[in-house]
């Protein structure tokens, strides 16, 4: 019986077109623009300006505050402007444009592939150099990883969960890091481990993933304290609550941490990263996303720069499809529809899916029929028909009652929903309102 988590959750259509696609290098791009929010936190404070020459890997905005993330240059050039653009959210935001020229490295970044197994730095080294070199969960969520791994006194960390489930439909760039940086992400989770001074690691990957399972249970038997846990393919998996209902059958109380359960939950790209931080004096600079959509000519796997505009990526993959209705950053089930094909890809970039125009048009919205779908399907027990409502009329007060903050925004709600209500889109409306004024009371 493979483990999984017990309320709610839904098994959409998978579509992992570019499962078998090896990843590729996409070609560095004339002009990257960085910006300099990628991450959970305060934005990070350029110190770099206009016409200053950086090489790939130089610290071109610092880190603003504990729960913040440095930024480092991903190419070599001049730097030509510090101007607002539209970045994923469709808001215009602060970003540092550079104009390549060339492809030269800082000296102390080790560019060989050699594997570097032996872990020399201390603890307090290995959350020195991950804070360093801007290292944030590659998942989607983009909380800076050294804020995770500083566990608050009076809290103790038991277990590392390293998150490979990639549940999120037609996404596949973490499956092929699995498969191609194996024993990277390994040597990545004890980095981890070491930081956190736990003896256990876990990591969790769907049982979609056969062949990743079994790489990486092989591989595992080198490392100490790692073990690797096959799971029932259902969405929200990779959610990090239930992500640790079913690994270590804990359950995270409303409104709290992992840590309050012993637990830290990491995702397996930013494993990969950790490894490259520490090993290798390498910042992150770029990553592995995956590009996808059924009428698209390549659906494949690439490692970009960041700040690479999302463009280069469709041209790569062969071009936009005439039938596209929506370029959406992201998954279908969590991902967001981007406002135009400039908008540079970042640290929380793992994927592209290029949705065509028959499924991209929202059907007609119906009066709730009172069916209870969305309840059961909820992996967090709520009640998504009745905070609809609540965002609706404006009741804040009630919706903070009734945990709307513990929503994950998973959308299994709005999927499942035979009148085709909006239920997602109005609970984070009143989910961002409610966590302001929650905010303002502190």
């Amino acid at each position: 019986m493979l483990k999984t988590f017990s309320i709610g959750g839904i098994h959409p259509a998978e579509n992992k077109l570019s499962a078998d696609s090896a990843i590729q290098v996409l070609p560095i791009p004339q002009m990257v623009s960085i910006p300099i929010a990628q991450h959970i936190g305060a934005p990070a404070t350029p110190v770099v300006k206009k016409n200053d020459q950086v090489k790939v890997g130089q610290l071109i905005a610092k880190s603003s505050g504990f729960v913040s993330a440095n930024i480092h240059s991903s190419v070599s050039g001049t730097v030509f402007k510090i101007d607002a653009i539209v970045d994923g959210t469709g808001f215009r935001r602060t970003a540092i444009i550079i104009k390549v020229d060339g492809d030269e490295w800082m000296e102390e970044i080790d560019r060989s592939e050699d594997l570097l197994k032996e872990i020399t730095a201390s603890k307090e080294e290995i959350i020195k150099k991950i804070a360093d070199a801007g290292i944030v969960g590659l998942g989607g969520a983009t909380f800076p990883a050294h804020v995770k791994l500083s566990v608050p006194p009076g809290k103790t960390a038991e277990v590392l969960i390293i998150n490979a489930v990639e549940c999120e439909p037609y996404l596949t760039s973490d499956h092929r890091v699995m498969l191609e940086k194996g024993d990277e992400v390994l040597v990545g989770t004890q980095i981890l481990m070491k930081a956190l001074d736990v003896k256990r690691a876990i990591v969790g990957i769907e049982n979609n993933k056969p062949d990743a399972i079994a790489h990486l249970t092989k591989l595992a038997a080198n490392y100490q304290g790692i073990e690797i846990c096959p799971l029932k393919t259902q969405y929200p998996q990779g959610g990090e609550k239930q992500l640790i209902a079913a690994t270590i059958k804990r359950e995270v109380p409303s409104g709290a941490l992992p840590i309050e359960v012993g637990a830290v939950v990491q995702n397996v790209g930013t494993s990969l990263a950790v490894y490259e931080a520490v090993q290798k004096n390498k910042p992150l600079i770029e990553r592995v996303a995956t590009i996808t959509g059924k009428s698209l000519q390549n659906p494949s796997n690439w490692k970009f720069r960041i700040g690479t505009p999302v463009h280069d990526l469709i041209d790569a993959a062969g071009g936009l499809p005439e039938d596209t209705g929506k370029v959406i950053g992201g998954g279908p089930m969590m991902g967001k529809a981007l406002s135009n094909l400039e908008v540079p890809l970042t640290k929380g970039s793992s994927g592209l899916l290029l949705l065509p125009r028959e499924e991209a048009i929202r059907k007609d919205s119906k009066n709730c029929i009172r069916c209870g779908k969305c309840v059961s399907v909820c992996p967090m027990g709520l009640e998504p028909f009745l905070l609809m409502v609540l965002a609706e009329k404006k009741n804040y007060e009630r919706l903070e009652k009734d945990a709307v903050m513990d929503c994950i925004e998973c959308g299994s709600c709005s999927f499942t929903c035979p009148a085709n209500r909006p239920l997602l889109d109005y609970i984070r409306l009143g989910k961002g309102r409610v966590g302001q004024i929650m905010r303002s009371r502190k």
